[in-house]
């Protein structure tokens, strides 16, 4: 399939992984990771969502990531769907191939070890919001929608659509993927599936701050809570809380609680 060109002129400090996933760091250890060449809102295509799934895994051994910020290269969305003109294509067997390609690329998303953030201009629709439901923060521009819309083209929303009941309750994750009706900001911010809304052009400030409260903690504390987050997610309650104690345990295998405390106890003084 062509690659789609974005209207949006690339980012100079930009560096290309790959044809659709673009990085851009900084001194502190944040990166933003744009999805590039897909077209003015940001589609999956089968080329692309690969691309940023293997971008996503190669930087997933570097240890001087603290934080990750999942952006589309246009401004018009993060991630506005997957690619409907090729799924209109598919028998039964290329479409659980491109069905899985996604599943792969949100499980890269929630099994990142560093924090993901999700920055959601525009629309954010179906596979969309499959992915940022696989982010650890959701950060919505005041004019951003949402929603769900597989029901109307004849299929139903999978994957990481799962996740939904889990952050918005099953009514609301019902509603959702039954009506396909879309959502306004203020609207998924009350039903929890965003956690911030930034006022108007206030988006990039938004994500900044919450770029420095994480800055703030403990990366290797940060890097373990995510991770039991995930296994919270999967386990039971007393088997949740009997994990924890090994890797509390754990965390002292590094400096960074005695060095943090004894800094927080210097600063109390």
């Amino acid at each position: 399939m062509r690659p789609r060109t974005s209207n949006k002129r690339r980012d100079p400090t930009m560096e290309m992984l790959n044809n659709h996933c673009g990085v851009t760091r900084d001194a502190r250890g944040v990166v933003h990771v744009a999805i590039c060449n897909a077209g003015s809102l940001n589609i999956l295509g089968s080329p692309v969502t690969d691309a940023v799934r293997e971008g996503l895994q190669q930087l997933a051994t570097d240890r001087s990531i603290r934080v990750v910020v999942l952006r589309g290269q246009s401004e018009k969305s993060m991630i506005g769907g997957a690619d409907i003109k090729e799924m209109a294509r598919l028998d039964q067997t290329s479409a659980e191939a491109f069905i899985s390609r996604l599943r792969d690329l949100c499980e890269a998303v929630r099994q990142f070890p560093a924090p993901v953030i999700a920055r959601m201009p525009g629309w954010c629709l179906g596979g969309g919001l499959e992915v940022a439901a696989a982010c650890d923060f959701r950060i919505a521009a005041h004019d951003a929608h949402f929603g769900m819309p597989e029901v109307r083209v004849g299929i139903p929303s999978v994957i990481h659509a799962a996740l939904l009941p889990r952050l918005i309750g099953w009514a609301r994750a019902r509603w959702l993927v039954m009506t396909a009706e879309n959502i306004d900001a203020p609207t998924a911010l009350a039903w929890g599936l965003v956690d911030k809304v930034a006022p108007e052009s206030g988006l990039d400030a938004a994500v900044e701050h919450t770029v420095k409260a994480l800055l703030e903690c403990g990366p290797e504390a940060l890097r373990s809570q995510k991770a039991l987050l995930r296994q919270w997610e999967e386990l039971p309650l007393t088997e949740s809380v009997n994990l924890s104690v090994k890797v509390f345990g754990e965390s002292f295998l590094t400096d960074e609680p005695t060095r943090l405390m004894q800094a927080f106890v210097d600063r109390k003084r």
